[in-house]
Formats: structure tokens, C-alpha cells, sequence
């Protein structure tokens, strides 16, 4: 009787731990940052991909093992050769969103010598006249808020596996960035009532401090949350 007593009670602690261990790293997302939040479906279609127009896909970019790997050369075409932009090589989730809370989450790993370049954004300011709300770039292995180099989210990125987790709560009209599980960035959002968003992440050059000749980002396990 008293091994059956112990046996129980040995159980019931497993499984307590299990449920507080389960609620700890969230509901959606295995972290408690995406505690509250609902996990967005993500099939390959949600990923679209925007590269120089006169390059072939595979020569800039590969999905291989769950990495994707984007590579650009700063004297590339545009994606669209009737619009004006920078070389890029971007996926663009498909997912525009006008409200809500909306939270990007992904890995990232910069190998060294890319800088000049931006890696995550999200895009849509309707109609203030710039075109994002977020951008983080890359200078000399630092993550910085668009090229403001006094604005360090991390640094000593290169070559490894750093976290990045977005949220965009469009009411609110505010970002909160997080490396690592820690918030590193809060800014006010873009945007007017009704104004498209949406979440893109690559390399796309940019015009300040000396970009690379070549520039390159890999991501992997990348998610997108919602919440009302």
C-alpha cells in the first residue's frame, strides 16, 4: 500500500511539473513571449521571395536543412526593373496585416564581413512618407535601428545564431525588439488608421556608412504570432 501511496504521489509531482513546465514557456511558441499570442499558419506560400529581377533564384538564394540563405551583391538590379530600390535579396511574408498585435520571430546568423545591409523589417507607413515602421541593419557586426549607430541592439553578431523576436501592436502604435529573449528596442510605430504591414527579412543594401560588397543573412525556425 504504502508503494502504491509513494507511486501516486511520485506521478502527480511529474505531472504538475510537466503543466507548470508547459505554461512557462508559453502557449504558441515554447517561450513565454508568445504566451497569449496564436500561432499563424506558415506554409511555404506564406514565403515569397524578392531577388534582383534578371538573377535566377537559386543564384541568390536556398532553402536547405530548415536555413534559409539570402546573398546579394551591392551592384545588383532591383527585384522589379519598373521600380527604383536597392539590390535585395528579401522574403516577404504573406501575411498584410491593419490591427492587432503582430509578432515576428525568428533566428538569425550574419556571416562576417556583410555590413551596409538591412536584415528584418517591417514594411508599411501609409501615408507618412517613409515606407517602414521597423528596419534593423547591419554595420560592421553591430544590429543596429535603421543606421543609427548610437542605437545598438547587439553586437558582435557575425557568425552566429542570435534570436529576434518583433512585436508590432498597430493600436498602440509601437515595436518592442527583443535579442534573446531580451528587450533591446522600444519605438513608436508608422502608419495611419487602416495602413498595410507586413514582416520581411533578408539582406537589402543600404545607402549608409560604406555597405559590402557582399551581403548575406540565414534564418531559420521563423514564426509568425497574432493576438486581437
Amino acid at each position: 500500500m504504502a508503494a502504491l501511496i509513494f507511486s501516486t504521489l511520485l506521478l502527480l509531482v511529474l505531472v504538475t511539473a510537466v503543466v507548470i513546465g508547459s505554461t512557462a514557456r508559453g502557449d504558441e511558441g515554447g517561450d513565454a513571449l508568445t504566451t497569449g499570442f496564436t500561432r499563424v499558419l506558415m506554409t511555404e506560400t506564406r514565403f515569397v521571395v524578392q531577388r534582383p529581377y534578371n538573377v535566377p533564384l537559386d543564384e541568390r538564394y536556398e532553402f536547405a536543412g530548415g536555413v534559409r540563405r539570402m546573398w546579394v551583391y551591392s551592384t545588383d538590379k532591383p527585384f522589379n526593373r519598373t521600380l527604383p530600390g536597392a539590390a535585395r535579396t528579401e522574403t516577404k511574408i504573406n501575411k498584410e496585416y491593419s490591427s492587432g498585435v503582430w509578432q515576428f520571430e525568428g533566428e538569425v546568423y550574419v556571416p562576417a564581413g556583410t555590413s551596409g545591409a538591412c536584415v528584418m523589417q517591417i514594411f508599411g507607413a501609409a501615408p507618412e512618407p517613409q515606407e517602414t515602421t521597423l528596419m534593423l541593419h547591419v554595420y560592421d557586426g553591430s544590429l543596429t535601428f535603421y543606421h543609427d549607430l548610437h542605437r545598438v541592439l547587439a553586437e558582435n553578431i557575425y557568425d552566429r545564431w542570435i534570436r529576434l523576436n518583433v512585436i508590432h501592436d498597430v493600436a498602440a502604435r509601437n515595436v518592442t525588439v527583443f535579442v534573446n529573449g531580451e528587450v533591446r528596442l522600444r519605438s513608436g510605430g508608422h502608419g495611419g488608421p487602416g495602413a498595410l504591414h507586413y514582416f520581411k527579412f533578408g539582406v537589402y543594401k543600404q545607402s549608409h556608412h560604406h555597405p559590402s560588397y557582399l551581403m548575406e543573412s540565414r534564418w531559420r525556425n521563423v514564426s509568425l504570432f497574432t493576438k486581437p
